[in-house]
């Protein structure tokens, strides 16, 4: 299954992840057997709170399911209505991530531990 990652570089396994999905500079596409990763750049990276367009930005590159450190409740609402699961991850780098996923460690997002509101907000916004 291909996995998105958002992240703050474009350096693959290596990649640090961003701390919101949504404003991530760049996704990191994983395919979880394999561990082979290409990144894509967040296009709609720049947009106010509340207003992420970023989910709608998958469909064309065949993800899974996401794997994040922190979404909105619009941005997991839009997730959920085209069947992608979301996972929290506390990891700092995709590789990190990628593992936790395969020995299913990580836990599923819901809409009550979805962020509330604009950035800086929720345990992850304060790095």
């Amino acid at each position: 299954m291909k996995l998105c990652i958002p992240t703050d570089d474009n350096r693959g396994l290596t990649g640090r992840l961003s701390a919101h999905f949504g404003s991530a500079p760049y996704f990191t596409l994983v395919e979880s057997e394999t561990g082979e990763a290409e990144v894509v750049s967040n296009l709609v990276s720049a947009h106010e709170p509340g207003t992420c367009q970023a989910a709608g930005t998958l469909r064309v590159f065949g993800v899974g399911a996401v794997l994040c450190r922190s979404l909105g409740r619009r941005a997991y609402g839009r997730l959920r209505e085209m069947g992608l699961p979301v996972f929290v991850t506390e990891a700092e780098v995709t590789e990190q991530a990628l593992e936790e996923y395969r020995a299913g460690r990580l836990a599923r997002l819901t809409s009550e531990s979805a962020c509330h509101g604009g950035r800086g907000h929720g345990r992850h916004h304060d790095e």
